[in-house]
């Protein structure tokens, strides 16, 4: 026998036996006409209220092992553990905001009056002994006559270049350490990856202590360079984009990742109409090569051939008809780098002035760019080069040994 009564639940025998109309089935009953109809509705109602008790358990099981966990595609358990992205950018500013320090770069105007000609960052990467030493942009330094570094509680420090190198755009600046609280957790830049949440820190127009987040847009953009800022790309920098906003005064400043370790440093953005969200930071592991460098001589040591050039087929620059027309060069030779001013090894090699140099040993030489690019990247100060050029429509050689470039920590 079933907990339900079977004729009743199942619904397979005459529901008129709880009927009045049926004294048959009332007088089997005992005389008290409910019989054994009132004896199995109670187990009946029980065991009614039993199942659906056991079916809600059933398919709350169900519902709470395979419904919850695929909610929004993620399970409880790991949406559960996993920290606030939010929460992951206050941390790591926290952990990184006391070493980024404000610069001010001063310079005389006039004869008495010493005004702040500059603002920028920097990052408090080292201390030792009595010293602490900072990271800063080469542009953020330059032609500086005094330089203070400004920590976050206020505190001003008389800073002093250590070395400063133009071509990577670095420079490293030394304080005294007692009032430093703060060092830099380095990080590696080269484990970057597209999409990551980035920081940027820094002391953007002057306003101090500010911060702004944002993602990689790409790990390793190269972008090409105008040292003299006259036009012409005469350098390529590998640089990380990001579209966290770097403004004016943040150069020099910190570009932390969610663990608040330093993967780059601020240098520069791209100042356009219609363009926004486009900002740039010297990888760390660059920077740190450069900074190692810096820090034994003060420089960087690179050769130096003694050259200002003008690009044959610049875009930007085009050189006139008649002024092509009097190098006198044969048709096909459409690029090459025009000499402008000869000077140390080139001067001594016999390089003139209008003279078009197409090679290097045996690599072309198409721009001032390639130029630089082969010189920093392939030759060695003392080392002898070969010099291809043209000279009125003809062309010659000329051996050079190069020197060392007498800038190199300007």
């Amino acid at each position: 026998m079933s907990l339900f009564d079977d004729e009743y639940y199942r619904g397979s025998g005459s529901r008129k036996g709880f009927s009045e109309q049926n004294p048959r089935r009332r007088g089997r009953s005992g005389g008290n006409g409910y019989g054994r109809g009132t004896r199995g509705a109670a187990p009946a109602f029980l065991g009614a209220v039993i199942g659906s008790l056991l079916t809600v358990l059933l398919l709350g099981g169900i519902f709470a092992a395979f419904v919850l966990p695929r909610i929004g595609g993620t399970s409880l358990a790991s949406a559960s553990a996993s920290p606030d992205p939010y929460d992951r950018i206050v941390q790591a500013a926290a952990s990184a905001r006391p070493a980024v320090v404000s610069i001010v770069n001063h310079r005389t105007a006039g004869e008495l009056t010493l005004e702040s000609a500059a603002l920028g960052s920097g990052v408090v990467f080292e201390k030792q002994g009595s010293k602490a030493y900072i990271i800063t942009n080469h542009h953020v330094v330059a032609d500086a006559e005094e330089l203070e570094a400004v920590l976050i509680d206020g505190t001003r420090l008389k800073a002093k270049v250590i070395g400063s190198d133009m071509i990577t755009d670095v420079a490293v600046l030394e304080v005294d350490a007692k009032k430093v609280r703060s060092v830099a957790e380095i990080g590696n830049s080269d484990r970057l990856d597209l999409g990551e949440t980035v920081i940027a820190l820094g002391n953007p127009l002057g306003l101090g202590d500010t911060l702004t987040s944002g993602i990689v847009s790409y790990p390793k953009r190269i972008m090409p360079v105008s040292l003299n800022e006259d036009g012409v790309y005469d350098w390529e920098q590998q640089v990380i984009q990001t579209d966290a906003a770097i403004n004016e005064g943040n150069s020099g400043g910190a570009l932390v990742d969610l663990d608040g370790r330093l993967i780059g440093i601020n240098t520069m953005k791209i100042a356009s109409t219609g363009v926004e969200g486009i900002g740039f930071a010297i990888p760390i592991n660059q920077v740190m090569t450069t900074v190692d460098e810096l820090q034994k001589s003060g420089r960087i040591s690179r050769p130096y051939l003694g050259v200002y050039s003008l690009d044959l087929s610049n875009p930007y620059s085009p050189m006139a008809e008649d002024q092509v027309d009097k190098l006198k060069l044969p048709s096909s030779v459409e690029k090459g780098v025009v000499v402008l001013e000869s000077l140390g090894p080139a001067k001594e090699a016999g390089i003139k002035l209008n003279d078009v140099i197409v090679g290097f040993d045996n690599q072309s030489i198409d721009s001032t760019l390639m130029l630089r690019k082969y010189l920093y990247g392939y030759k060695k100060i003392g080392e002898k080069m070969t010099i291809s050029y043209y000279r009125d429509g003809k062309k010659q050689k000329a051996t050079v040994t190069l020197g060392e470039r007498p800038d190199a920590g300007k």
